[in-house]
């Protein structure tokens, strides 16, 4: 027993001087972690410039026919046919329903045969003062017979011409049996069926029809909107390029729509009962694409922030005082820290078709100045102001920033 106790003795004196060692080798092999937990994270920014910035102004509108026209029966009678497809595409002059036209095709006919009647009494009126012309220039009749003559052709043409309106009037009538398209234009639900009544200055509204090329978008641009807008245009801090907007529709979807359209009336007053004052633009529509009533979202370009700062949408951060963005600053030391930097965001310069330049980002109006280097990617991992950071720049969109992906 006192040999293995010795033993055992002798064992650990020969393992204790290792035991520092080993100790500091662990330590060696756990400094690499240590180091890579206190390195300040990775952040990546932009540097703020003041440039020329297209901007564009957008609000919810709505489709409807640059003229829309009732159609309406102006004579009584049973309608007896209606001709075209509901919802469909018209041409002016194509016809649309029939009413019932035996009694004022007779009737245009009666008053023809009148109206020949009274022509040939006219004729003979006129043959007979021709006659008597030169026979009362030379004293050959009596005054009371050449006037009862310059009586009879005057009666004669009074009478031809009340014969003549009242055959006019009874052709118009029979015209209006067959009611047509006054002008080109998609046609809506029939509110009379075949052989209903349809009755002149009452119930007469057989349907609607709206012009749909050129078709109007109307919309509403809110009062404070646009008195800042009229500001900053007079006092220069906005400007328009050529000669006023373009606009551009979008759909609910935000799928661009149409050909590009133009402004064509501007409320001057703002609406007591909204508040806002109303816009519309008219945009070609040949094929019929964009249809009445459909809801879309205007998009007025042409607009430019001069000088103007923007920083991607996802730079600019919500806090307990309001908006903000992330700077790189230094400290004391001089170490690249996170500033935070509250900034008052302006416009919306959007991505893709329409404006162009700054994609999917905000226009500071307050709070930054040119060359700021304003921190966009990385910001999850600032855990408050003052976070000592590893700032590099941006990559080009499309490229993963510093420290994202694995």
């Amino acid at each position: 027993m006192q040999i293995h106790h010795l033993k055992r003795t002798l064992a650990r004196m020969a393992l204790a001087p290792l035991l520092p060692l080993a100790l500091a080798a662990c330590g060696r092999a756990a400094d690499p972690a240590r180091a890579a937990a206190a390195a300040p994270p990775a952040v990546a920014f932009q540097v703020a410039r003041a440039r020329d910035l297209p901007v564009a102004f957008e609000y919810i509108g709505q489709t409807s026919g640059s003229r829309e026209v009732e159609i309406r029966a102006r004579v009584n009678g049973i309608i007896e046919k209606r001709f075209y497809q509901e919802g469909s595409l018209v041409k002016a002059g194509q016809p649309l329903f029939q009413i019932e036209s035996a009694l004022y095709a007779a009737a245009a006919d009666e008053a023809g045969a009148a109206a020949a009647s009274t022509e040939a009494e006219l004729g003979l009126a006129q043959r007979e003062h021709a006659r008597l012309q030169p026979l009362a220039n030379a004293r050959a009749i009596s005054q009371q017979a050449w006037d009862n003559a310059a009586g009879r052709l005057e009666l004669a043409r009074a009478r031809h011409r009340q014969a003549q309106a009242r055959h006019a009037s009874a052709r118009v009538e029979l015209r209006y049996t067959r009611v047509s398209a006054p002008i080109a234009g998609i046609v809506g639900r029939a509110l009379k069926v075949e052989g209903a009544l349809a009755v002149a200055g009452g119930d007469s509204l057989l349907a609607t029809l709206a012009q749909v090329d050129p078709v109007h978008v109307h919309f509403s641009i809110p009062e404070q909107e646009h008195q800042d807008i009229q500001a900053d245009l007079a006092a220069g801090a906005l400007r328009l390029a050529g000669k006023g907007y373009l606009i551009k529709l979008k759909s609910s979807t935000g799928a661009w729509l149409a050909p590009s359209g133009k402004l064509d009336f501007s409320d001057y007053k703002a609406d007591p009962a909204t508040g806002s004052y109303a816009a519309r633009a008219a945009f070609a529509n040949p094929g019929g694409a964009l249809a009445p009533g459909r809801m879309v979202r205007v998009v007025l370009i042409g607009a430019i922030r001069p000088q103007a700062i923007a920083v991607p949408q996802r730079a600019v951060l919500d806090g307990p005082q309001g908006k903000f963005v992330y700077v790189v600053g230094q400290d004391q030391a001089g170490q690249a820290v996170a500033e935070a930097r509250p900034v008052t965001p302006g416009d919306w310069v959007a991505a893709g078709p329409g404006p162009q330049g700054e994609g999917g980002s905000w226009i500071v109006r307050q709070g930054l100045r040119a060359g700021d280097r304003v921190i966009v990617d990385g910001m999850a991992r600032i855990g408050a102001p003052g976070t000592p950071v590893q700032a590099s720049p941006a990559k080009e969109p499309g490229a993963a920033a510093p420290g994202e992906g694995g």
